[in-house]
């Protein structure tokens, strides 16, 4: 193998895996002290008030949780993708071909660490049922790309 093919190679390889390794990383930046209410406060909190001025403080609360559990949905749902891209186009044929099984057990893995993660920490609690969301999260995406996938819109997305 010419050192311009291996070079190829590893360019191919990094762009495959370096948005999967980011997002991960990104992950578990927020399942630090980084991702705590009281710290998602400052910046969910006002935009709360503004939108919603008369809202009590329950109320107020009640939006933030919805907006960190749809946060949830949706940092699982790009990590599906991420990991779908990577399998599908992957040289092992059992990954390529169960590419949509390997990306819903990376999730779970990942999703299982965030919380452990969490619960290690006096500033966050790790929950079973952030992990549910969470894979709920990845199928979410994975059934949307089988769909998109049969209808013949996403080969450019799981084949590039």
């Amino acid at each position: 193998m010419t050192a311009q093919t291996e070079t190829k190679r590893w360019r191919r390889w990094l762009l495959a895996y370096a948005p999967l390794f980011l997002w991960t990383g990104v992950i578990l930046f927020l399942s630090s002290d980084a991702g705590a209410m009281t710290k998602t406060s400052r910046f969910i909190r006002p935009l709360l008030e503004f939108l919603f001025p008369s809202a009590s403080e329950e109320t107020l609360l009640f939006y933030h949780g919805l907006i960190r559990k749809a946060a949830h949905l949706t940092e699982y749902g790009i990590l599906a993708i991420l990991a779908a891209r990577v399998f599908a186009g992957s040289a092992r044929t059992a990954l390529s071909k169960y590419w949509y099984i390997a990306a819903i057990w990376l999730v779970a893995i990942i999703a299982i660490a965030d919380e452990l993660n969490q619960s290690l920490l006096s500033t966050r609690t790790g929950s079973i049922y952030d992990v549910y969301l969470d894979v709920a999260g990845g199928m979410l995406a994975i059934a949307v790309l089988l769909l998109l996938r049969r209808w013949r819109l996403v080969r450019s997305i799981l084949y590039s």
